[in-house]
């Protein structure tokens, strides 16, 4: 893509109603808008990220055998008077109409897989079935100021399992436990994430929480290094401590975001359906079910919080928007037809290159756009680099850049030894 013909420009000043670091480069390099507390836009630099984020879930869900769907947000008031949750929940947006019919925005969706599902099985020969989907969620959030960690509609990830005994639930569980690690890893948050034992709510005993440690995170865990276990704040007792082997005065207080989370539902959501199975012997019983979350703006708004400096964003390859940000320095014609061969010969090698063309735009002005943007390699061609036969190229992260061919260039980005 040719920088001069993204829509969006990128800003020097912060945005004055921001105080979290992830919202205020994401504003500032022109990945999302902001429309209101906790709700933002995608625009087409943050859309390419959030589609990367959603491909290596998606991925991930595939190979544990998971079923896409895509479910209704508007949810009938009965399912959820069903299970008690209408009144009970106290962050659900419910809407009326002009007919005096009331229906809940969807925060999550076992109200509505569940009836789903009791329209297709019944028998224990359609079991285990692992249902997911990735769509926006409403929650009612009064405290909506931590940029994309907290808001009011964001896009989730929900995974719905169902089982028919305890032991076949808890295969598919630890599954997922390595699932998410794996997802955590590939957008390059892996080696700061620990699955974390947490508290199960209304739904179990325990479950288990996916934290990411940074200062600014709002839950408080604690680590155990050595072993890589760790333990949220809410449910740190001798009773815990003692089941998971671990030795209090070993632990080390962090501060973490919550990046994804499991449940064991137990028969809680298909008990009130009556979402039920017959076994080998013709006796019914009812359906055990798990939940598994990640909110893929969290995600990526956690990615940035982490991993960016003083310049800007640094997003790890997996999920940038572009591999190679290409810089033309000058605005004569040496300059830019060399510029533009090199950006049609990455392209045609399949990389993806946000191309600076932009004229009348100092050198000082791109370099500094680049290190917000954030992308992994900027490549530059001015008449120094054409005069030493080359392109510089600098990783993101690192100070220094080197004169290299295009052959090498492409190479390089494409992660391929000479």
């Amino acid at each position: 893509m040719r920088q001069s013909k993204l829509f969006t420009r990128t800003r020097k000043e912060s945005p004055a109603d921001e105080v979290s670091r992830n919202a205020e480069l994401l504003i500032r390099g022109g990945f999302v808008h902001k429309e209101m507390a906790g709700v933002y836009s995608y625009l087409p630099l943050g859309l390419r990220v959030l589609r990367k984020i959603e491909n290596i879930i998606r991925e991930e869900m595939d190979k544990v055998g998971g079923q896409e769907v895509l479910m209704s947000t508007m949810q009938p008031k009965e399912n959820w008077e069903k299970t008690g949750r209408w009144q009970a929940m106290d962050d659900l947006y419910k809407v009326g109409d002009s007919s005096g019919r009331e229906v809940a925005l969807g925060p999550t969706h076992e109200e509505i897989v569940v009836p789903i599902l009791k329209n297709y099985i019944s028998s224990h020969k359609d079991f285990p079935l692992y249902i997911y989907q990735i769509q926006n969620k409403f929650r009612m959030e009064l405290r909506a100021k931590s940029g994309m960690l907290r808001g009011r509609e964001f896009i989730m990830k929900d995974m719905y399992s169902f089982h028919t005994s305890a032991g076949d639930f808890e295969n598919f569980y630890s599954k997922m436990q390595d699932a998410y690690k794996t997802i955590f890893s590939r957008v390059g948050i892996g080696h700061l994430t620990y699955m974390t034992f947490a508290s199960g709510g209304t739904f179990a005993k325990y479950s288990h929480e996916f934290q990411t440690i940074t200062p600014v995170g709002e839950d408080v865990i604690y680590v155990d290094e050595a072993s890589g276990v760790a333990v949220n704040k809410e449910v740190l007792s001798d009773e815990i401590l003692n089941q998971l082997n671990l030795k209090k005065e070993k632990l080390v207080e962090q501060r973490a975001i919550e990046v994804g989370n499991i449940f064991d539902l137990k028969t809680k959501y298909s008990a009130p359906f009556d979402l039920s199975f017959t076994d080998e012997k013709g006796e019914k019983h009812p359906v055990l079910m798990g939940c598994y979350g990640i909110g893929l703006g969290r995600l990526l708004g956690t990615v940035v919080e982490v991993l960016a400096d003083d310049k800007g964003i640094i997003w790890p390859e997996s999920i940038a928007p572009f591999q190679v940000h290409l810089l033309a320095l000058g605005d004569d014609e040496t300059t830019s037809a060399e510029a533009d061969r090199v950006y049609k010969s990455l392209s045609k090698a399949g990389i993806e290159v946000l191309f600076d063309d932009r004229m009348n735009i100092s050198a000082g002005e791109k370099f500094s756009d680049a290190d917000l943007l954030g992308i992994p390699f900027r490549a530059v061609v001015s008449l120094r680099s054409i005069k030493e036969k080359g392109i510089e190229l600098k990783k993101r992260a690192e100070e220094k850049g080197k004169i290299v061919s295009l052959e090498e260039l492409t190479r390089t980005v494409l992660g391929e030894t000479s």
